[in-house]
């Protein structure tokens, strides 16, 4: 699993927490972070410059996928999956054949069109906006909690 993420995790916590889980992860998967550079951009910016910045980070992104494997974009608009319904999901691709998987988690402005739709799955963790950081630790927790759900142990519910 590749976790695609705009931007650093400039906090020791985050980077603890993260870690963290990517070695409870080690059990049942590889998980590997690959972070692209944040276009720097002011405050305000207008509808054009918002989806300049989308774009520019977008392509970063795009250009990280560089094996084959199915897209999962987090987006605030897409479809909500409980913990077991996301691990049954997991579940039912690696027994279609698949073995590769890119979860791509956008900046503060969100994903870019051209990510969207290069998406397999569209996935939303609820209406609440989290901060890029928080959310990557989220994600790797809910990942965790589905490799232990398709193990057949117990989790928190």
């Amino acid at each position: 699993m590749r976790i695609l993420c705009v931007g650093k995790l400039k906090e020791r916590f985050y980077q603890q927490a993260c870690a963290e889980f990517i070695k409870r992860l080690g059990r049942y998967a590889m998980v590997e972070i690959i972070e692209v550079p944040d276009e720097k951009a002011p405050e305000q910016l207008s509808c054009l410059q918002r989806q300049q910045v989308k774009q520019a980070e977008g392509a970063r992104l795009l250009g990280r996928l560089t094996e084959p494997g199915l897209v999962i974009a987090l987006d605030l608009g897409g479809e909500q999956l409980s913990s077991p319904e996301l691990a049954a999901r997991l579940q039912s691709w690696y027994v279609a054949g698949h073995s590769r998987f890119y979860f791509i988690i956008g900046g503060s402005l969100g994903l870019s069109e051209e990510v969207l739709a290069r998406a397999d799955l569209r996935l939303s963790f609820g209406k609440p906006t989290f901060s890029h950081q928080i959310f990557r630790v989220m994600l790797l927790e809910q990942i965790y909690r589905a490799c232990r759900i398709n193990a057949g142990e117990p989790y928190h519910k």
